[in-house]
C-alpha cells in the first residue's frame, strides 16, 4: 500500500518520538523528498552501544507498527553498529557512534530540511 508523504512525516515523527523514549542521542529528522528518489523522510539516531541499539530497533519497530507502518526491509546482516528500517517512505537509520561520524548520512543530503518532530 502507497501512502501520502503526509502519511510518512506523521510517521517518522512517531519514530523519532520513539527513538526518544528509548534515550538515543542526536535525532534527526530529516525532509528527503528534494534530495533523495528513494524516500520522502530520514532519520538518524544515535545508539550508545549493541544492546541500545536493539531496543531502539525494536522501540521504533513496535510503535509503527501500533500506527499500521510495517518494515518493508531490514538490513542483512544485521551489524552491532548500525541498523536500517526502510518504510518505503521513511528510512531510519539507528547508528553507534563511530558509525554515524564515519558515514555522516547528513552530509549525503545537503540541503534537506530538518524538521522539528518535539512537541
Amino acid at each position: 500500500m502507497t501512502r501520502a508523504p503526509r502519511a510518512f512525516k506523521s510517521a517518522a515523527i512517531a519514530a523519532a518520538r520513539a527513538a526518544e523514549d528509548k534515550k538515543a542521542e542526536r535525532i534527526l529528522l530529516l525532509d528527503v523528498r528534494k534530495t533523495s528518489p528513494l524516500s520522502d523522510y530520514l532519520i538518524i539516531a544515535t545508539a550508545l552501544s549493541r544492546p541500545h541499539l536493539e531496543a531502539l530497533e525494536h522501540k521504533v519497530s513496535e510503535d509503527l507498527l501500533k500506527i499500521g507502518l510495517n518494515v518493508h526491509r531490514r538490513n542483512k546482516p544485521q551489524t552491532d553498529r548500525w541498523r536500517v528500517l526502510d518504510y518505503g517512505g521513511l528510512i531510519v537509520h539507528l547508528m553507534v557512534d563511530d558509525a554515524r561520524r564515519l558515514y555522516a548520512l547528513e552530509r549525503l543530503h545537503d540541503g534537506a530540511k530538518e524538521l522539528s518532530w518535539r512537541g
